[in-house]
């Protein structure tokens, strides 16, 4: 830098003329010059001393006063340049080079943060970001329109709001989720709410996202409800169309039988007799199998609250493959157990856990059972371990014949079903189960390939 040398080059000179004038000095005492000679030397020499430490002395002034300016943020300060060809101008030039690089990275921060702070207010979804003392640093105009709250500086206020909120806002962890029903203007609202904890200097604070979640929920129901719908109405006619139909035809013949001039019980032939016994036996069946679909649907509404409980999964497996050992062998399955750690526990109800193993356990002995043609080894893999969101998943997979896309679409839904014998209830009990729990039942099938239901459960 030019700088740098220059500020040798005047300092180096400074002190030889500092050196030579001590010389001189020196030379003058023990030569035996006039007084007056060393005292105008001596003087020399401490003005050049002076010029020297005042030489220096600016230049450290000037040097802390930039680094002053970087480390409280003030870029404000210009250094003017002479043009005097002193070391002092290169400074100055390199101290203004430096300001207005800061400046153009402040620029440059600034707009960066306006545009994000734009991006956050205008975004459709409800932002919100505090410390662990719950200090608010970020609210958009999505989370105040969601609350229906001005202005706020802590989440503790939003108790005005609801107590439910403010501590799921709190207590949320990385990852967590919640929902919510909140009233805002004497409507209800349904809110998802997602959590995640970050680090920014040191310091923690959580990033809150908020959506108002009611039309899709509305939505996601009307259809939920046209599925049952359907496979109600399609349930109930099969059952209550022959019903109807047969007792129309034993109407009829009673009637034409009733209506004859001759008409006497001891005429009535014992094929006819045999065809009302038959009919009336077909509307005994089809009225039992409607009691019991009915019977079915009220079992779903009345799942009871899990009693939740410390359990080994290997001692939830193993029970249920000794309980249905009979049909793994009578159809020459595999069977694949992995469960890591061995000691792996979770805290459910058992009974209700039982239930929905044994059901996917059946469903998959039952999808290769139903294809005698299969030319590979049949096998049932079962798998838990604790999945990296801290979860404990349970998979249980077979290589059957697997589920097309349409069916897949469907096999939650009570009374679907793609067996020719089945009430169609097993996974939709299931998935209500695993709800009861907070857990979760998915699915994934590729024809031909087979089956895999994941069961993941709380810690």
């Amino acid at each position: 830098m030019a700088y740098s040398s220059n500020f040798k080059v005047n300092l180096i000179v400074r002190v030889l003329l500092i050196f030579c004038t001590c010389i001189i000095l020196v030379d003058l005492f023990y030569s035996g010059s006039y007084t007056l000679t060393k005292v105008l030397v001596s003087g020399l020499l401490a003005y050049e001393i002076y010029v020297l430490i005042k030489y220096l002395d600016k230049t450290n002034r000037e040097l802390a006063g930039f680094l002053d300016s970087i480390k409280y943020d003030d870029f404000t300060h210009t250094y003017t340049t002479k043009k005097t060809g002193t070391s002092m101008d290169d400074l100055y030039l390199q101290f203004n080079q430096v300001i207005k690089k800061f400046r153009e990275i402040r620029a440059e921060k600034e707009a960066q943060h306006q545009y994000l702070r734009t991006i956050v207010q205008h975004v459709g979804i409800g932002i919100i970001t505090f410390d662990k003392t719950g200090e608010i640093q970020i609210i958009n105009a999505t989370a105040k329109s969601l609350l229906g709250i001005d202005l706020i500086k802590n989440v503790k206020q939003l108790k005005n709001v609801s107590h439910e909120l403010v501590n799921s806002l709190l207590e949320l962890k990385t990852g967590g989720r919640d929902l919510l029903k909140i009233e805002k203007k004497g409507e209800e609202i349904q809110l998802a709410i997602y959590a995640i904890e970050l680090m920014r200097r040191d310091e923690e604070f959580k990033l809150i996202s908020i959506q108002n979640i009611k039309s899709e929920l509305e939505e996601k129901e009307m259809d939920a409800w046209q599925n049952l719908i359907r496979v109600l109405t399609h349930e109930i006619m099969n059952s209550v169309t022959p019903i109807s139909s047969l007792a129309a035809t034993i109407e009829s013949e009673l009637e034409s039988q009733i209506n004859r001039e001759d008409f006497k019980v001891e005429n009535i032939s014992k094929e006819d007799l045999a065809d009302f016994h038959m009919a009336l036996h077909t509307i005994h069946k089809r009225s039992e199998g409607l009691i019991k679909f009915v019977s079915d649907f009220r079992n779903l509404t009345r799942i009871p609250i899990p009693q939740l409980e410390d359990v080994l999964i290997c001692d939830l497996i193993r029970p249920i493959l000794s309980l249905l050992r009979f049909d793994i062998e009578q159809n020459d399955i595999k069977i694949n157990l992995n469960v890591e750690p061995e000691q792996l526990i979770i805290r459910v109800d058992k009974e209700q856990v039982e239930q929905v193993l044994i059901n996917l356990l059946k469903n998959a002995i039952q999808a290769m059972g139903e294809n005698e043609e299969m030319n590979k080894l049949k096998e049932i893999t079962i798998c838990a371990a604790i999945a990296s969101d801290d979860r404990v998943v349970v998979k249980i997979a077979d290589n059957g014949t697997g589920i097309d896309e349409e069916a897949l679409k469907k096999v939650f839904i009570p009374f679907f079903t793609t067996k020719k014998t089945g009430s169609g209830i097993g996974l939709s009990l299931s998935k209500q189960i695993m709800r009861k729990h907070n857990g979760n039942i998915s699915v994934h099938s590729v024809v031909n390939e087979g089956t895999e239901f994941m069961l993941s459960f709380p810690r």
